[in-house]
């Protein structure tokens, strides 16, 4: 790890002025809910004592931390974006923060340290709230906009896992459309743009606006200040800070009420115009149109009556504000709706009488949502940035505007730094949706978003080779939209990923991830062909097969405690028992990889879930600019041409995480067009002393399987005529 990571133009460099390479991994997935009590999403036990909660323990005990580090070492990754949320600092109350969290993060991070992990700290949300859906905000935070969560299913304010009936047939992938559904919508553009839209909404004084933001940034300084407190974590494990993860702008530049928005791609189970969701929200019966998402993308199957019997997602009029000790202005009252009471609508007649209220500021300036991005998130970001850089003077921020959207332009302006850092996301959303990896067609998405055909038909992509292309040209027109936007910045993706519960979670049953390689691999090729930064998402200590991640039935960790070698011999102890000896800790953590300063451990990698696509080799600090660099998993060759200005130095060579998965030490071939090399395989790293020049290094390895084309042995099989001993195998 680089002891102090710099920024020059697109690139980050260390201290020798190589070039690094960031490729990292989200961790955790659990990270999003608490350990006491264990509140996995499909559990609906105390689920609304949402004051008495600690998530002390996630994302997963220090104890374990090691066997965790060493595994994702041994992956190549040399980064980690670490998942925190507002609810863990401040889950009892605001300005309650708690502080035994806050030391076991400390005392996480030292360990990640210990790994020689970049570390930048993501304050993680999705659909604002465990209690609306998804993670992020304390549930206080609800009742502190007059919403009452409680009634959320009753109204489908929002769909919420947790209270769902069956919550084994929660519907995949359908807590994404809480964005478009009424506490969402209320959350989201009180958030960003209460003083415009809510200006009576005032609460100890402030707007909720100011009253939301002021007690979501004071969370993230203070775990900010106590990690600068703690002397030994800034700028090393630590380089920066993510701005929030996945912001919505919730109503803000809509320009009809009643109608479901242009931009609107997502569109699953019951679909409601924003009107709709505020007439549901407040007790009244509508039908409301249905959507499913296939291969192409949303299709209407019908209606269904939303009938909430009178039942309001708001708060009664006579709720106790003492509970939390805040003072609502006597302007704002209880038991009806926030619109209604700003003339949105009339509730004694149920007329909409300003469907385009939110179609333009308090001033009059028009919005949408490239207005919101360039106005209430840059307002929000350049808040959040001072107040954390007051702290970590010298930050990476990661400023991660809505997700594929237009990024904000600020280009030559003061937002712009030497210590910026763009960070979009992107998923395949075919793939994410249907969880299938169609190798037949497949959609160029941001080339509909930016509206570069005249029909979407046109988009379509036939055939493998095509649909990887695709993915790849979508990411670099992600990273060029940066470069036009916001200047000549570093672009990290700290988002990218595939579902493994694809086509039915047949690979649990048969052992043969071969739809996971495929997809998971044309994901690496679009990243490797962008030559973009990025961390995966995600890494899940305790993902299983009946609940996948444990949260809203994802499932799209690299890891599962029920896929694991079976001829591996180390034995995952971190599934079986919360104490760590010295004993079964060797037995678990597998080789240590590209560091100089720790002893190494017996063992192969450990993963059967796809390991082919993601343990694969990459640059990691690099003697020159990167011209071209990928691998071909159907060869297994690695491929690596730079540019150098001088010969390199003798103590800083060109070093590339090479794994023994794919590159074992005697089965190895490599070409390079001068210089000299060496190969450590006990610490997985190829070292490249080379001349000035373009320059080129391939390396050959050892394929595991058939990829493409011919008779594809599975995993299964693979174990079979390797190891013998089938039974063993824990997919059976």
């Amino acid at each position: 790890m680089p002891t102090y990571l710099t920024i020059d133009g697109p690139y980050f460099k260390d201290e020798h002025n190589r070039l690094v390479t960031l490729r990292g991994i989200n961790v955790a997935g659990d990270t999003k809910m608490p350990t006491r009590p264990n509140q996995l999403s499909h559990i609906p036990d105390d689920f609304y004592d949402g004051d008495n909660v600690s998530f002390v323990g996630r994302p997963f005990p220090l104890a374990e931390a090691d066997i965790h580090f060493q595994r994702l070492r041994n992956y190549g990754y040399n980064t980690i974006r670490y998942l925190f949320t507002w609810e863990a600092i401040e889950a009892k109350g605001p300005g309650r923060y708690d502080e035994d969290w806050v030391e076991s993060t400390i005392q996480i991070l030292r360990k990640a340290k210990e790994y020689d992990f970049m570390v930048f700290m993501d304050p993680h949300q999705d659909v604002w709230s465990r209690f609306s859906g998804g993670s992020g905000a304390p549930m206080w935070t609800l009742y502190a906009m007059g919403l009452n969560p409680q009634a959320f299913d009753a109204t489908e304010a929002a769909l919420v896992h947790n209270t769902y009936p069956e919550p084994a047939e929660f519907p995949k992938m359908i807590w994404s459309t809480n964005y478009q559904r009424m506490a969402n919508q209320v959350a989201w553009t009180l958030f960003f743009a209460g003083r415009d839209f809510a200006p009576k909404a005032i609460i100890n004084g402030k707007n909720i606006q100011d009253y939301l933001q002021d007690h979501f940034i004071g969370a993230c300084t203070h775990l900010a200040q106590r990690i600068h407190e703690a002397g030994d974590l800034e700028d090393c494990p630590i380089i920066g800070w993510e701005s929030i993860n996945e912001p919505n702008r919730g109503l803000v530049g809509y320009q009809a009420l009643d109608k479901i928005p242009v931009e609107q791609k997502l569109q699953k189970g019951t679909s409601p115009t924003a009107w709709q969701a505020i007439l549901t929200g407040s007790g009244r019966a509508c039908e409301i149109d249905t959507w499913d998402f296939g291969g192409t993308g949303p299709f209407k199957t019908g209606k269904a009556l939303v009938d909430p019997k009178g039942i309001k997602a708001w708060l009664p009029a006579e709720y106790d504000d003492s509970r939390y000790g805040w003072k609502r202005d006597p302007g704002w009252k209880l038991g009806e709706c926030i619109w209604a009471q700003h003339g949105v609508w009339d509730p004694e007649t149920d007329t909409l009488l300003k469907t385009d209220y939110f179609s333009k500021t308090a001033d009059g300036r028009d919005l949408d949502a490239v207005a919101f991005t360039n106005t209430f998130f840059m307002d929000y970001y350049r808040t959040y940035a001072k107040a954390l850089r007051s702290i970590h003077k010298n930050a990476i921020l990661f400023c991660q505007p809505p997700v594929l959207e237009i990024p904000p332009v600020i280009k030559g302006t003061e937002d712009i730094h030497d210590r910026f850092v763009y960070a979009p996301h992107y998923y395949d959303g075919i793939t994410l949706m249907t969880k299938k990896w169609n190798r037949l067609w497949n959609i160029d998405v941001l080339g509909v978003l930016r509206g570069r055909y005249l029909t979407p038909a046109f988009a379509i992509r036939i055939g493998e080779t095509a649909i990887r292309n695709c993915l790849r040209d979508q990411l670099k027109a992600i990273i060029q939209e940066g470069q036009d936007n916001i200047g000549n910045t570093p672009c990290v993706f700290t988002e990218i990923g595939i579902p493994y519960d694809m086509d039915g979670r047949a690979a649990y049953k048969t052992g043969d991830f071969i739809s996971q390689i495929r997809a998971l691999d044309a994901n690496h090729y679009a990243l490797e062909g962008a030559r973009a930064g990025y961390t995966l998402w995600v890494y899940t200590a305790n993902n299983n097969h009946q609940w996948g991640d444990n949260w809203n039935g994802e499932d799209l960790s690299i890891f599962s405690l029920d896929d694991r070698d079976p001829h591996s011999q180390a034995e995952d102890h971190s599934s079986k028992t919360d104490e760590v000896d010295q004993d079964n800790l060797k037995r678990a953590m597998t080789k240590n990889t590209m560091s100089t300063d720790r002893s190494t451990l017996q063992d192969d990698v450990q993963a059967t879930r796809a390991a082919e696509a993601f343990v694969r080799p990459s640059p990691v600090y690099t003697n020159g600019t990167i011209i071209e660099s990928g691998f071909d998993l159907d060869k297994v060759t690695f491929t690596l041409k730079l540019a150098a200005d001088k010969a390199t130095d003798e103590d800083w060579p060109t070093e590339m995480f090479m794994p023994p998965f794919h590159f074992p030490k005697e089965e190895t071939e490599v070409v390079v067009t001068g210089g000299k090399w060496e190969y450590d395989a006990e610490r997985s790293v190829l070292r490249w002393w080379h001349m000035e020049g373009e320059q080129e290094i391939k390396v050959k390895g050892v394929g595991r399987r058939k990829i493409w084309g011919g008779e594809e042995e599975g995993y299964y099989e693979m174990f079979a005529r390797n190891y013998g001993t089938i039974g063993q195998c824990s997919v059976m």
